[in-house]
């Protein structure tokens, strides 16, 4: 994951909630991860990442997500496995094991 990819993955678990997410990014975000990502109807999305399908809602207004947004996108998240702590537990195990 790109440090920018994973920059967001933290902005998005960050408490308090930021209202400063661009939604543009969570699509690159959700894409990078490998999602399914298909528009249903108006500005609703589904999506489909690691098992999990969900369904997320663009903004209506502008292009920012606002805080129950962001906690939507982080609650499926989390059911799709895909958190700041499960990312950098993954990332250790991939790491080869240095040798004294």
């Amino acid at each position: 994951m790109s440090r920018k990819h994973e920059k967001l993955l933290r902005a998005i678990f960050h408490d308090p909630i930021t209202g400063s997410i661009h939604w543009r990014e969570i699509e690159a975000l959700l894409k990078h991860l490998g999602a399914d990502v298909e528009s249903v109807s108006g500005a609703r999305l589904r999506v489909k990442l690691n098992g999990v399908e969900g369904v997320l809602h663009r903004p209506h207004h502008g292009n920012t997500l606002d805080r129950s947004g962001i906690q939507h996108v982080r609650e499926y998240l989390a059911h799709a496995r895909v958190t700041p702590a499960l990312y950098e537990s993954a990332r250790a195990a991939e790491e080869p094991r240095k040798h004294p």
